[in-house]
C-alpha cells in the first residue's frame, strides 16, 4: 500500500489532526472519564468496521489517538478515512478534538560510535535495535536514535527531538523565547529549528516539511 507525502497529507485538510512522525495523532477533549470511554467504544466499533485499528490512549479528560499504518510504515488512504470517521464521532458527540496540543517526542543521542553504545541503551531501555535507532515494541517509550558527533569535550551529548504540526512551531518557538530560551539556528527551517535553554541546552523542533 503506498504512503502518503506530508504535502498529500496537508492536501486532504483533515480537520484537528497533525502528521507527527510517520501518524496522525489528535486529541478529542471528552472532559471526563465516562465520556472517554463511549468515545473510544465508538472508534473500535469505526475501526472494525473499516478493519484497521488506531493506537488509543484514555485519559481522565481526554482521548488521544495516533493512526497509521504500520505494514507500509507510513499515513496512507485508510489512515485518512479513519481519521475523517473519529472526527465524525467527536462532532456527533459535540466534542472538540484539536492538534494544537499534541507533540511526539524522540530522544537523540549525539556520539561517534552508535554500535558501541545502542546496545547499552537497548539494554537499560528494553528496545529493539533497528538501522541506527532503538524502538520500544510496544511504542509507549521515545525512539532513541543516535546522531553522528564528534568526540571533542565538552559537548551535549543527549537533545531531545519534539514534534510538532507547522502551524504550532512559532508559537512554541514564542513561548520558548519568552521563558528565557534563544533561537540556535533556523538554517534547516522548515525541516526543523534549534533551540536552548537559559544554560545551554538543546532541543530541536521538528515537523514533516522538507523531508519527502
Amino acid at each position: 500500500m503506498t504512503t502518503l507525502t506530508g504535502q498529500q497529507i496537508a492536501g486532504e485538510r483533515l480537520t484537528g489532526w497533525a502528521y507527527l512522525l510517520g501518524g496522525l495523532h489528535t486529541r478529542v477533549r471528552t472532559g471526563d472519564f465516562a465520556t472517554g470511554v463511549s468515545v473510544v467504544t465508538a472508534i473500535g466499533a469505526a475501526a472494525e468496521k473499516l478493519g484497521h485499528h488506531p493506537d488509543v490512549n484514555l485519559r481522565h479528560d481526554h482521548v488521544d489517538v495516533r493512526v497509521t499504518s504500520h505494514d507500509a510504515r507510513g499515513v496512507t488512504e485508510r489512515d485518512v478515512r479513519l481519521a475523517r470517521a473519529i472526527g465524525s464521532i467527536a462532532e456527533d458527540a459535540g466534542l472538540a478534538w484539536e492538534s494544537a496540543t499534541v507533540s511526539r517526542l524522540e530522544l537523540a543521542l549525539d556520539t561517534p560510535d552508535h554500535e558501541a553504545v545502542s546496545p547499552f541503551w537497548a539494554a537499560v531501555f528494553a528496545m529493539e535495535p533497528g538501522d541506527g535507532e532503538i524502538r520500544d515494541p510496544a511504542d509507549s517509550l521515545p525512539v532513541v536514535w543516535f546522531q553522528a558527533s564528534g568526540g571533542e569535550e565538552p559537548r551535549q551529548r543527549w537533545h531531545p527531538d519534539v514534534w510538532v504540526e507547522p502551524a504550532q512551531v512559532q508559537p512554541r518557538i514564542d513561548a520558548a523565547l519568552a521563558a528565557g530560551g534563544t533561537l540556535v539556528s533556523d538554517a534547516a527551517a522548515p525541516n526543523f529549528w534549534v533551540l536552548a535553554d537559559p544554560e545551554g541546552n538543546r532541543v530541536c523542533l521538528c515537523t514533516w516539511q522538507d523531508r519527502d
